[in-house]
């Protein structure tokens, strides 16, 4: 299924650096959109499919992985208070000068690169890994320059959500019943092992 790309309006010099080093023969050119997904959850599929761990042929020292597109990287989903509280650091080399940035920062400043070191820091740092870096290309929003490539958009798989504890279970009843009987206005009286209703008139 190949999707036609909308005209690219963005930086065409940049989406395209370095495809020309890329032995492309043979390989898949994966879409991914970004939109609503989990940080962590999307650059782990990422960085399965970078490294060819997908493939039956996967070998851990050549670099098979198909070439993988992310479109609307502003739209990414952060779960938790990391969009605080999550800091990235860097140093400017001059004594003194060394740098942060909050997450929320960054995602007003060049959502692509919060993906793009999320991947970069899931691969394995070997001499492979700037080529499979080489292979993600990752847009803002939905236009990238690729439409005549033959794309296949990726599927994310299914998240598969553990059952409650017991005990977070019990909790979660508990609290419902004594939502319920608030509503009906009576007030529960403990008394040892009994329990009596008394009704408010």
């Amino acid at each position: 299924m190949a999707t036609q790309a909308v005209s690219f309006s963005g930086n065409l010099k940049k989406a395209v650096a370095g495809i020309k080093r890329i032995n492309i023969e043979g390989l898949r050119w994966r879409v991914f959109d970004a939109k609503g997904q989990v940080l962590g959850r999307l650059a782990s599929q990422l960085s399965t499919v970078l490294q060819a761990k997908d493939k039956p042929t996967y070998c851990p020292n050549r670099d098979d992985g198909d070439i993988c597109i992310v479109l609307n990287a502003k739209d990414i989903g952060i779960t938790g208070r990391k969009l605080t509280d999550k800091v990235y650091h860097w140093h400017t080399g001059y004594v003194g000068h060394l740098k942060e940035r909050s997450l929320k920062d960054q995602m007003a400043k060049d959502p692509t690169e919060v993906i793009r070191k999320a991947v970069w820091r899931m691969l394995p740092s070997n001499n492979l890994r700037d080529d499979r870096d080489r292979k993600l290309r990752i847009f803002e929003g939905s236009e990238h320059p690729f439409g005549d490539k033959p794309l296949e958009p990726f599927v994310m798989p299914p998240r598969t959500v553990r059952e409650m504890r017991p005990r977070a279970r019990r909790a979660m009843i508990r609290a419902q019943k004594k939502a319920e009987q608030a509503e009906n206005g009576g007030a529960e009286v403990k008394k040892g092992k009994k329990r009596t209703t008394v009704t408010q008139v």
